[in-house]
């Protein structure tokens, strides 16, 4: 059973049935309530019971600030089974060779911006990659809102820097997507760039990880999501080390 405590905050795998009900509350309150709304509803879907639900509490007062889900696939062979393999072609992944995680429904509190709570997530996700010899993680990366205008530096950035190899490049298949590699031709203002991207992507990418060439537009969710992998072997050494050391 994981665990992992390092300062102010702990992670720790979901053990009971009100564990994934506060973590469905808090998916809600950050992907769907507006204003006031408050935890009175539950995001859900089918593959909550695939996963395996981690939590990040405030060891002090035990407020849930952060949850994920992960789930592992033995091999590529069994991509076509993740909750991505809904909005993006991935028959290319389909010949990787060894485990992969898929990471999801990733969230933080919106009252709680501190940045130890991504550090000790990704803690835990670390001791999760060696536990289970993960080869790559992968899922969808999300940004607020459908309209992209306000992430094109964002999305130019990418384009110029972080598409996938052609080798494992996903292809179109939602119905609705922004296709940026193709529209943009700017170059993108850094400070923006990163000032608009998501946490979650900006840690994938100081890593190594890469995108898809397009953003699916979700509106269920309500947001833009890229396809995101992550090849644990091409991590940097400095932010291995890093990882584990804030793993222990």
């Amino acid at each position: 059973m994981l665990a992992l405590e390092n300062g102010r905050f702990v992670a720790r795998q979901a053990e009971s049935r009100a564990d994934i009900e506060a973590a469905q509350r808090l998916r809600y309150l950050t992907f769907f309530a507006r204003g006031s709304a408050a935890y009175a509803r539950r995001d859900a879907d089918a593959f909550d019971d695939r996963c395996t639900h981690i939590l990040v509490e405030d060891r002090r007062s035990g407020d849930l600030v952060c949850c994920f889900r992960y789930m592992v696939l033995p091999g590529g062979d069994e991509i076509g089974h993740s909750y991505s393999a809904q909005f993006y072609g991935l028959d290319a992944l389909e010949a990787f060779d060894g485990p992969m995680a898929e990471l999801g429904r990733f969230c933080v509190h919106p009252a709680w911006g501190d940045a130890d709570i991504l550090r000790v997530a990704w803690a835990a996700m670390t001791k999760v990659v060696d536990r289970e010899g993960i080869k790559m993680l992968f899922g969808c990366s999300s940004f607020a809102g459908t309209d992209a205008e306000g992430y094109l530096d964002a999305f130019a950035m990418l384009r110029e820097r972080h598409l996938a190899p052609k080798r494992w490049l996903p292809r179109v298949k939602a119905p609705d997507v922004f296709r940026f590699a193709r529209r943009l031709k700017r170059r993108p203002d850094q400070r923006n760039a990163l000032r608009t991207m998501p946490p979650l992507l900006r840690t994938y990418l100081v890593m190594g990880g890469w995108v898809s060439d397009h953003a699916v537009v979700d509106r269920d969710l309500g947001t833009l999501h890229v396809f995101t992998g992550l090849e644990i072997g091409t991590i940097p050494p400095a932010r291995a080390r890093a990882l584990r050391a804030l793993a222990g």
